[in-house]
């Protein structure tokens, strides 16, 4: 090689080395623009996608409206499920189903940002020439979805019956299973994440899948342990106070009880031998229960000696009951059937707008005699309703009415101990007091009633063929109806712990009913005529006093002057 060619040589590497550099140059330098624009982009880059929905050039705010309205119809979309005839659905959202959508944006948002500018120009590249796309993450609450799917369960067609037993006074009735399906919980579970995870997953009814079982054999000797019991008396312990329920003995043939088993039948009665303890928890006596917890009293008028009667039977059905902490008490369910053969009689009762005679009228006064026992004695009210019309014997808001199989008032021990009821109906005056042990910190409670409106009387005509024509003659005055509120104040060694809205009750108008005559014309001066017909009949309304659980001081409730007859329910 000659000097010139050496020399030609040289100079072409060296321009190629120039080249080279500037290229470089230019390169880092536009790749620097490029990442340092990129890294002040408030939107996706190009190529991006969630789920498969495109998300380029969105800022992070657009793109999580735009996914999130998207999987939000999907949470609101039930899944429809089936099992031959059998169809039902399960809502995404009361399984608590929930899709990451802010950590996806953000996922995809970061892209060509978050690292060098090498490897966000790389990864920008990458994406716009090769496309990616980003999955969101789903959760759903598995404990509430296999709770949901086994509630399903228990109506499918077809479905196991496991054997089963029962005690019904002296007979222990034992009912032979059957083979039947069972839901699998974990291949449902999965099929429903499936169809959650994707997004364009059509809608079809997914078939539950089932397996078929066998109920377990019934097991004589399992059953003879969980029912035999030893009877027992009730008593009580004073350190710790402890009360401890009446149990009657349960016993029955075990070997009688196998050579019937061996029959194929669908159901098998075995006799109990019950055992009755000597003492209940009833005839543990007042010792257990010292202090008095609250009272309350009503009047009554001793001259309805049928109403009077009704009473104190349901004081007598009442007196002595026992609530343990935690258990409910049922008025309906301690006074049972209101019939005559359980001594009740004809008193008055509400029926159709009008006061009328009816079997056991007047147990409503002794329930709201107890309601009012209750509330000062700290205790939970699970159910009550007030009367149809104003009563006479306490006031608006603190009545509580019933009807047996219809409407009950029942109210559950929520003090550390167990409570006592004592009831009586002596005198004119129906008490009901309650007993128990006071703890720590004993409230004191009163009342307050406001009244929010008042319902005007209306007027009912009816023709009486027994009165002569052009006279009338009252058959009901009538009373206003009432809408209140009542409240109730919470204190403690005088001071006010709380004031709470206790009930809203409204009190239809009692109609005022009067009769016409129809028959023949009398010469005689009527000796009784209705008065112009007005919708002034409105009773006095019962002032509401502040009353108390202060054990020396007992409360008593004098009926209102309400033209309502003393005789109500």
């Amino acid at each position: 090689m000659t000097v010139d060619e050496i020399l030609k040589a040289r100079k072409k590497k060296r321009k190629i080395l120039a080249i080279t550099i500037i290229t470089a140059i230019i390169v880092i330098f536009s790749s620097t623009i490029f990442a340092l624009v990129n890294i002040n982009n408030e939107k996706i880059i190009g190529g991006i996608s969630i789920s498969g929905i495109d998300v380029s050039g969105l800022t992070k705010e657009e793109a999580n409206q735009k996914i999130g309205e998207i999987y939000k119809q999907k949470t609101e979309k039930e899944i429809e499920i089936k099992y031959k005839d059998y169809q039902t659905t399960i809502n995404p959202t009361l399984i608590e189903t929930n899709y990451n959508v802010e950590q996806a944006v953000e996922e995809a948002y970061q892209i060509g940002k978050n690292s060098n500018i090498f490897i966000n120009n790389y990864n920008i590249l990458g994406t716009l020439i090769g496309k990616r796309n980003i999955n969101i993450t789903m959760t759903l609450n598995e404990e509430i979805a296999k709770q949901t799917i086994q509630d399903i369960g228990v109506n499918l067609p077809g479905l196991i019956i496991e054997s089963s037993y029962s005690v019904e006074e002296d007979e222990l009735i034992i009912t032979k299973g059957k083979a039947g399906v069972v839901i699998n919980t974990e291949k449902l579970l999965i099929q429903i994440k499936e169809r959650l995870n994707n997004i364009s997953s059509n809608n079809t009814t997914i078939e539950i899948p089932v397996n078929q079982k066998s109920p377990e054999p019934i097991n004589i000797d399992k059953i003879y342990q969980e029912v035999k019991k030893e009877v027992q008396d009730a008593y009580y312990t004073k350190n710790p106070f402890t009360i401890y329920p009446e149990v009657n003995g349960i016993d029955f043939d075990i070997e009688a009880a196998r050579e019937q088993l061996k029959e194929d039948k669908e159901e098998y009665i075995i006799k109990l031998k019950i055992t009755k303890p000597k003492k209940t928890i009833e005839q543990i006596g007042a010792e257990a229960f010292p202090d008095q917890l609250a009272t309350f009293t009503t009047r009554y008028d001793i001259s309805d000696v049928d109403r009077t009667t009704n009473l104190q039977i349901a004081c007598q059905k009442i007196n002595g009951k026992v609530i343990l902490s935690g258990d409910t008490f049922s008025y309906n369910q301690t006074l049972g059937p209101r019939t005559a053969a359980a001594g009740y009689r004809n008193g008055k009762i509400y029926s159709a707008g009008e006061v009328i005679d009816g079997i056991g009228g007047g147990i409503c006064q002794i329930s709201s005699t107890l309601y009012n026992t209750v509330l000062m004695s700290n205790l939970e009210i699970v159910e009550r309703r007030n009367h149809q019309f104003v009563t006479s014997y306490v006031p608006a808001g603190r009545d509580a009415t019933v009807v047996y199989g219809a409407t009950d008032f029942k109210f559950k021990n929520t003090r550390k101990y167990p409570v006592r009821i004592v009831a009586s109906a002596k005198s004119g005056i129906a008490t009901v007091s309650i007993y128990g042990i006071k703890e720590e910190n004993e409230y004191t409670f009163s009342f307050n009633t406001k009244t929010v409106a008042s319902i005007p009387i209306t007027t009912k005509y009816e023709d009486d063929p027994n009165l002569p024509t052009g006279t009338e003659k009252i058959k009901q005055k009538g009373t206003n109806g009432l809408k209140t509120q009542t409240y109730i104040t919470k204190m403690l060694n005088g001071k006010t712990i709380s004031t709470t809205l206790l009930s809203k009750d409204t009190y239809d108008a009692m109609p005022r009913i009067i009769t016409r005559g129809t028959g023949p014309a009398s010469t005689e001066t009527p000796q009784e005529t209705a008065p112009p017909t007005t919708d002034s009949q409105t009773p006095q309304e019962p002032q509401t006093p502040e009353t108390t659980n202060k054990p020396n001081t007992p409360e008593t409730e004098k009926p209102s002057n309400s033209s309502e007859p003393q005789t109500t329910p």
